[in-house]
């Protein structure tokens, strides 16, 4: 048994730089949206910037999940080798095991808006059986229905807006020791960065996100650093 030291980060929106490296972590976790922007040759500039970052962090692991904004990823501007020469696993909607440690990661978000990876909500639970059981670490961009999630709808609503069939797959079937996901941001009267386990399941939920929504030139969180033992 070793006990697993993780950063997760996420939604970073160019403002990596911000973020300040943790010591003696084993495996750092990007849970998507490294980059903004539509513009396809933008995007693709930010994303090749954060990857010239992203592989000097100073951990033995180092993974990526795409975002709803990575649309250079989406499109094969950006593809796995890219990330693959500078040390960094990409996982897109697939299995890697480290050292022991299986962990799957998937990009897929419900549909809002017109972004990258986006499914709509009736189509998600197709894609969510595909995860295998024996999952230790599922790392996606979108969160669970009420967990980590609390939003403002196009009306300007707080509503809890994760995916249902996510949450279900998760806790009924996959049960991973963690999960990380971010896409969701911090508000200035809302947190959503952080940790939450519930009192009936081992799996620890991590929301990532460092950014505060409409206010991106500082960040609100600095992700999460998360102890496991496999």
């Amino acid at each position: 048994m070793k006990k697993w030291k993780i950063h997760h980060i996420s939604d970073t929106h160019t403002f990596h730089d911000l973020i300040k490296k943790e010591e003696d972590i084993d495996i750092v976790i990007h849970s998507g949206d490294c980059s903004n922007p539509r513009d396809i040759y933008q995007n693709e500039r930010e994303v090749r910037e954060f990857i010239e970052w992203y592989k000097n962090y100073p951990s033995k692991h180092k993974i990526y999940v795409a975002g709803n904004h990575d649309g250079s990823i989406e499109r094969k501007f950006i593809i796995k080798e890219d990330f693959t020469k500078a040390g960094i696993i990409y996982l897109e909607h697939e299995e890697v095991e480290i050292e022991g440690i299986k962990i799957f990661g998937s990009p897929y978000t419900p549909t809002f808006g017109n972004w990258s990876f986006m499914k709509a909500r009736n189509k998600l639970d197709n894609v969510w059986k595909q995860i295998p059981n024996d999952i230790d670490i599922l790392i996606v961009h979108g969160p669970p229905k009420g967990l980590l999630d609390l939003s403002r709808n196009k009306e300007g609503v707080l509503e809890f807006c994760g995916c249902t069939a996510l949450k279900k797959h998760v806790l009924y079937r996959i049960q991973p020791k963690l999960m990380c996901f971010g896409h969701i941001h911090n508000y200035e009267e809302i947190i959503n960065a952080g940790v939450v386990k519930l009192s009936d399941y081992n799996t620890i939920f991590s929301n990532g996100s460092v950014v505060t929504d409409g206010k991106f030139g500082k960040l609100s969180s600095n992700g999460n650093v998360i102890e496991l033992e496999k």
